[in-house]
């Protein structure tokens, strides 16, 4: 009795968690999925060419004031003095370093943020239950990849 109790347990859990699975997958293929590939969209974004060529100029600015800042340092007569002044322009550097890569990280933070949601509202726009970065699927899924491109600025 005991044993014919245990094998019927048995047999309605596998027919149940058969059963579950088989609406797992049944629900995953008829769900719509697409594809981006993030790092194409990034690298065409004007926005981040904007930002690079933002970034190339603020670094030539700051050599431009290392650069003078070193002359002036030279220039002072006592070693008191240059050590006094050096001293000063480093914590100005350290400074104007710091405020530059707080700037350049609110800005990556602000294109990703405009990225993801563009995502999120072609997926939307478009019905895609999944979208899914190119790089993580070896098959399937459409391709969103150039319309979220044209979307992005």
């Amino acid at each position: 009795m005991k044993k014919t109790h245990a094998l019927l347990i048995a047999t309605a859990a596998f027919t149940l968690g058969f059963g579950i699975n088989n609406a797992a997958v049944s629900n995953i293929a008829t769900q719509k999925i697409a594809v981006v590939d993030v790092p194409t969209v990034v690298s065409n974004s004007a926005q981040i060419k904007a930002l690079k060529n933002n970034h190339k100029a603020e670094l030539e600015n700051l050599q431009k004031w290392l650069n003078n800042a070193q002359a002036d340092v030279n220039n002072q007569l006592t070693q008191e003095s240059r050590e006094k002044l050096l001293k000063q322009y480093q914590e100005q550097f350290n400074n104007k370093k710091a405020e530059m890569v707080k700037k350049h990280q609110e800005q990556i933070q602000m294109i990703d943020k405009n990225i993801s949601t563009t995502i999120a509202t072609e997926a939307v726009e478009k019905g895609y239950d999944l979208v899914l970065t190119k790089d993580v699927v070896l098959y399937g899924g459409k391709d969103i990849t150039v319309d979220i491109q044209k979307k992005v600025k």
